[in-house]
């Protein structure tokens, strides 16, 4: 029976199930699109890379050769975190690279996040290599044009390069303990040598890789995945945690007797740090971030900018306007101050480390609110996308400050926030709310409830 693939290709990268949406035959497809797109941008050798899931290793061997047979040349550097295949295609490939990751959805779940040029593949550009990998008489075509340019692959092993670069960026003052839970993801046997070569006391937590996940979901942005964290860093009596997804370019942060610290509040200390050497720079943040964080870095001499959430919008808002810094309340932050400007957890993490040797205390003044996590809801059979945009036409919100509408309904009050928005990656809804006390953010989830409920009562609310 013929597959139905057109649903893996979302707004900014490919993922799906593996055997069931996604499997060897697209992945071979996308490749050999992409080396059509490849060859118009005039990219003729990308990086490959691959994370620690059970079918990354066929499904990437399947994308390269669809790449090669497409012409286009491999620098393979396997198993690694996606900020280090981001690296290599940064330094050696001209900003041209694939990763195949699952990320931090479950384990049955794979995809691929593409750059050429430094560009992330979305928008027109996502369209035309899904028309391309879909359209089998174009396939045809292709192979019998390129059939005698196939490219070739090279190996090459990066990690000790680019952990070199991040330790070389973050020197520390003194040293530090910190617990690496990797979730048994594909930072999993790096994330320690990274901050072993910055001179850190490390204790590792699920550092070998496993693609079964055996422990705990690797998505540190749910506070139930940091428990096994918290508990060994109460064990060791170290000072921070370190929680790292399935291809290690999201982080989790835990400070020793602290809950832990919402990326949005990681992104203020960030700001601060950055604006303190960089006066005006612009930081880029998701619909997703607290209300603090707009007025925080303008406090500090910097430009707030809110875009949609997704690593490629904020990669191609920063690279119009220059940002030095970004963020996403899922985790990720990208830096161009020293460093190249995609997201990267590990290094994230080593700049962390280097605030806090200088400053322990450094959480201490960043301004809180009660929040709660990303919260999900199944839309399993349903079209999130279209959900959102029939809510939008109907919804009303008596009371609100304003509606912010570039990525779903953010919705502002006096005292608080609430925001849905449909999910680039999965079939499901994500909310996030904030307020400046229980009851008001009580009164803002209620708000959604009956919102929510009335445009579809079937919803299971996990709030």
């Amino acid at each position: 029976m013929q597959k139905d693939y057109a649903g893996i290709f979302k707004a900014n990268d490919i993922r799906g199930i593996y055997t069931e949406t996604l499997d060897e035959d697209i992945a071979y497809r996308i490749g050999l699109a992409l080396a059509k797109s490849a060859t118009h941008a005039a990219a003729p050798t990308l990086a490959v890379g691959r994370d620690g899931r059970l079918s990354s290793p066929v499904l990437a061997q399947a994308l390269i050769e669809g790449l090669t047979a497409g012409g286009i040349d491999i620098v393979d550097v396997g198993l690694v975190p996606t900020p280090a295949l981001y690296y290599a295609a940064v330094t050696q490939c001209n900003g041209c690279g694939v990763m195949v990751t699952g990320s931090h959805n479950p384990k049955n779940y794979n995809g691929m996040k593409m750059m050429l040029n430094r560009q992330v593949l979305m928008g027109e550009a996502m369209a035309t290599l899904r028309e391309n990998a879909m359209d089998s008489n174009a396939m045809a075509a292709n192979n019998t044009e390129v059939s005698n340019h196939r490219g070739n692959i090279t190996p090459a092993a990066i990690m000790e390069e680019y952990i070199a670069a991040v330790a070389a960026a973050n020197p520390l003052s003194r040293k530090i303990k910190i617990v690496i839970d990797a979730g048994n993801g594909a930072a999993g046997e790096y994330a320690p040598a990274l901050f072993r070569a910055m001179g850190c006391d490390v204790v590792p937590l699920f550092c070998e890789i496993d693609g079964n996940f055996p422990n705990h979901h690797p998505d540190p942005a749910q506070p139930e995945n940091l428990l096994d964290a918290a508990d060994s860093l109460a064990a060791c009596a170290g000072e921070v945690a370190f929680a790292f997804d399935g291809d290690g370019d999201r982080l989790g942060v835990l400070p020793a007797g602290q809950k832990a610290v919402f990326s949005d509040r990681m992104l203020m200390l960030y700001a601060r740090d950055v604006l303190a050497r960089n006066p005006q720079a612009r930081v880029v943040f998701d619909v997703k971030c607290t209300s603090h964080l707009a007025p925080w870095v303008e406090q500090h001499g910097g430009i707030a900018d809110m875009q949609p959430t997704g690593h490629a919008f904020i990669k191609a808002r920063m690279a119009e306007t220059g940002a030095l810094l970004g963020g996403e309340m899922s985790g990720h932050f990208y830096f161009r101050e020293n460093w190249y400007g995609f997201d990267d957890a590990l290094f994230a993490g080593a700049r962390l480390a280097a605030i806090l040797a200088d400053n322990p205390d450094v959480f201490s003044d960043i301004p809180d609110s009660v929040s709660s996590p990303e919260l999900q809801v199944d839309m399993s059979g349903k079209n999130q996308h279209e959900f959102i945009a029939t809510l939008s036409q109907q919804a009303d919100f008596p009371g609100a400050k304003q509606v912010v509408t570039i990525d779903g309904l953010r919705v502002e009050y006096e005292y608080g926030f609430g925001l849905v928005r449909a999910s680039n990656t999965t079939p499901t809804l994500v909310l996030r709310f904030e307020a400046r006390d229980n009851q008001h953010l009580e009164l803002i989830k209620e708000t959604f409830r009956q919102i929510l409920h009335k445009a579809d009562s079937s919803l299971i609310l996990p709030f």
